[in-house]
This record gives structure tokens, C-alpha cells and sequence, in this order.
């Protein structure tokens, strides 16, 4: 996987979303579409109404809700997970899970962007990450 859009339904809010929670981009909140670096692989946005018709025009613009998809960014520790979570709320993500131990051993939170995409914030000991801070799987 290379690039993972979401069609977001303001795009300069979700611009300065991302932008404040410190994606980098050279995009402007006037472009088209922005790409967001966002480790080894880049977060793009794009107006929802024309996503969904670059797919086909029978496409439906989904409802608002959870959609049966997240977003994940992990952390080497749980004071991240928590920096993560606090910085996100600041710029104006709805906290729908705040930061707990949980079940499988980690520590994980889990809050909403402006157009309701679920991201989980989570730390586990067991996950290593190469000199990027991607995470390896072996």
C-alpha cells in the first residue's frame, strides 16, 4: 500500500486538521488534493462528493459514522500514545476512547477526525519499528 485517501467532507478543515496534527505536506489548502507524508506510506485528502464520482457515478456519498475501517498510528512508547491523543484533541479530534491498557498486553486510544474517521493511537512492546519509525512485521 502506497496511498491511503479519505474523501473528507471540508476539505480546508481537514487541510488544517491534518496540517496542525503534524502531517507534512507541500500541498495549499486551495489545492485540489493534498498528500501528506505520513511514514512509508502518504495520507491523501480529496473532497468526498468528487471521490466518490472519480469512482463511478453510481457511487453513493457515504453517511457520517463508523464505516467499518480505522486508522492506526503506533508508538515505541506509551507516553507517545498519550502526546498523540492530547495533540489530536487539541486540534480538534473528538477523543471516542481515551488511552487504557488493554487486553492483548498494549496501550491503546482511539479518537474521531473531523469527517469521523476512527484512528486508534496504540503502543504494544512487542512491535518493532526501523530507522523511519515504520513498523517491521516478522
Amino acid at each position: 500500500m502506497s496511498i491511503v485517501c479519505l474523501g473528507v467532507r471540508d476539505f480546508a478543515r481537514s487541510y488544517q486538521f491534518y496540517s496542525d496534527l503534524g502531517f507534512r505536506t507541500t500541498a495549499k489548502p486551495t489545492d485540489p488534493i493534498a498528500f501528506f507524508s505520513a511514514g512509508g506510506i502518504v495520507l491523501s485528502i480529496f473532497p468526498l462528493d468528487q471521490l466518490a464520482a472519480d469512482i463511478g457515478p453510481d457511487v453513493p456519498v457515504p453517511q457520517p459514522g463508523f464505516g467499518g475501517i480505522t486508522l492506526a498510528h503506533n508508538t515505541r512508547t506509551k507516553d507517545e500514545v498519550d502526546h498523540v491523543m492530547a495533540q489530536a484533541e487539541i486540534v480538534g479530534a473528538k477523543i471516542v476512547k481515551p488511552p487504557h491498557e488493554t487486553d492483548w498486553g498494549g496501550y491503546s486510544g482511539y479518537f474521531t477526525d473531523p469527517d469521523g474517521y476512527y484512528w486508534e493511537v496504540a503502543h504494544g512492546a512487542m512491535w518493532k519499528f526501523d530507522e523511519r519509525g515504520c513498523l517491521i512485521l516478522e
